[in-house]
């Protein structure tokens, strides 16, 4: 008699997150809506945005985008739909509402008119407001005189829109079992924390989730976190994410046991390597892809914990600090051989910001021809996606993607 015994493989379904390159189970995407309408060339630096895109196309890039997710397998959340769920509780509402009216710009007559409009709409109205912002036109009519509404075009915002919730791996970050809440560094992008931290406090999927950081905390923006491997972060120090926030992040991380070992890395303070992720990410257990114009001058700062004090050592070149903290001979960085215009294009337009969905597999916009070209010549599979649109904010895949669940990674032998 024969017995058969059939495994079944376990799908991790928890938040959990220990690598950039572990197999991606859930996602939180944004799909780009009003608020990148909201976009004219008189606000558009202010909000971040290098061109104004064509929002139709966006769309439909942003949908294909997802999709290629899901034929992977992976689970895409929607954030509009998770916060619209969230907003359900009515903790999460007013919440909501006390982030969106700012009632010291706005003064107490129209704050409160508006506090009251928007408890009377619904969950989904609510969401859409608190993306796309409104103008001083659309505030609910009042009595009596406002100056605020006097000094004010009719176009001008009463709520800010939200153009780079796009880029949903800006705003949280997990590490482990724990979401961190980014403190954002720009203005226009601060009340995207407080949304992300309601939907982590109120969705039901979320609501016993534990906290690694919180929004209030010194700035640390998620694309300037890097999980090389278990228990060892890289956290870009630049223009968004500051030496005082990386090393706060480092005492969170070791306080929870989260990472033994967190590299700050020092990137240019400039808008084309905003984040770390700008000019590298992982693309297998053991690979990046890297700008080829820092690949030597690169350094990190290791920070390890010693007691209740931190032990900071360095700087080191990164490849190196990075290769003994990972425990690795060394870190492979995939030779994209481009000549130095070409490089610079490609970083620009986002070359080195890849998503991977599995080791040795990446999703890459379509347009840096050359960098992917030499993925696929080093073995890594590239899965090509449209991006004229959605990189006018200057963004590629791993920027727009939030990874929740990922599979861990066997040690590397």
């Amino acid at each position: 008699m024969f017995c058969i015994v059939v495994a079944t493989l376990r799908i991790v379904t928890e938040p959990h997150v220990q690598s950039e390159v572990g197999p991606l189970h859930a996602v939180l995407l944004h799909r780009p809506g009003t608020e990148l309408k909201r976009l004219t060339p008189r606000n558009n630096d202010q909000l971040l945005f290098d061109a104004i895109p064509w929002v139709d196309r966006a769309q439909e890039e942003h949908d294909a985008f997802a999709e290629v997710l899901r034929g992977r397998g992976v689970e895409v959340l929607l954030l509009r739909d998770v916060l619209t769920d969230a907003l359900q509780d009515s903790r999460a509402r007013a919440a909501a509402v006390l982030s969106g009216v700012d009632e010291l710009r706005l003064g107490s007559d129209i704050a409160d008119t508006l506090r009251s409009h928007l408890s009377t709409v619904d969950e989904a109205a609510l969401a859409e407001i608190l993306i796309a912002g409104m103008t001083f036109e659309e505030l609910p009519a009042a009595e009596g005189q406002s100056l605020v509404r006097r000094m004010h075009q009719p176009h001008d915002f009463a709520i800010e829109p939200l153009p780079n919730l796009l880029f949903t791996r800006d705003s949280s970050v997990w590490v482990g079992d724990r979401v961190a809440i980014a403190a954002l560094a720009m203005p226009a992008r601060r009340r995207e924390s407080a949304l992300t931290d309601l939907i982590y406090a109120y969705h039901p999927r979320f609501s016993h989730s534990a906290r690694a950081y919180g929004a209030h905390s010194a700035p640390v923006e998620g694309g300037d976190v890097l999980l090389l491997a278990p228990g060892v972060v890289a956290i870009g120090v630049g223009e968004r994410t500051t030496p005082a926030g990386a090393e706060s992040f480092a005492r969170s991380v070791f306080a929870d046991d989260l990472a033994h070992t967190v590299l700050a890395v020092p990137i240019e303070q400039a808008r084309a390597s905003m984040h770390l992720d700008t000019v590298c990410t992982m693309v297998d257990r053991d690979a990046v892809v890297m700008y080829p114009a820092i690949q030597h001058s690169l350094r990190a700062y290791t920070l390890r914990p010693a007691g209740d004090e931190l032990k900071v050592s360095g700087p080191t070149p990164f490849l190196t600090a990075a290769a003994e903290a990972m425990e690795i001979d060394h870190l492979r960085v995939i030779d994209t051989g481009l000549d130095p215009v070409t490089a610079e294009r490609e970083q620009w337009e986002d070359g080195n910001n890849t998503l991977a969905l599995a080791p040795g597999v990446v999703v890459a916009y379509e347009r840096n021809a050359e960098t992917n070209a030499r993925l696929e010549e080093a073995g890594i599979e590239v899965l090509r996606i449209s991006g004229s649109e959605l990189g006018s904010g200057r963004g590629g895949p791993r920027c727009m993607s939030c990874p929740i669940t990922r599979a861990p990674l066997p040690a590397i032998t």
